[in-house]
């Protein structure tokens, strides 16, 4: 996976888990802030995310993302460690 369908699969996870308005979701967009996520979501979106990728994504790694693009990076480095 690029980065490009990386940030669409978790645009797509906060629509539909989340019900984010997709017109919010946007790479600099804060999870917490404005996209109004709380913790127990971002645990959510971490397991939805390992079932995609197959991958286990460790609590450090998640724990320095605050953004959409911190996602996808965080994804896209998981990938790529394969």
């Amino acid at each position: 996976m690029n980065k490009q369908e990386i940030y669409q699969e978790v645009s797509a996870l906060l629509v539909k888990l989340f019900e984010v308005d997709a017109a919010d979701i946007h790479p600099d967009a804060r999870l917490y802030e404005d996209l109004e996520l709380d913790s127990i979501d971002a645990v959510d979106m971490v397991v939805h995310l390992q079932k995609r990728i197959g991958r286990k994504i460790t609590p450090e790694t998640f724990k320095t993302v605050r953004t959409v693009q911190d996602v996808v990076d965080a994804v896209d480095q998981l990938t790529r460690q394969g």
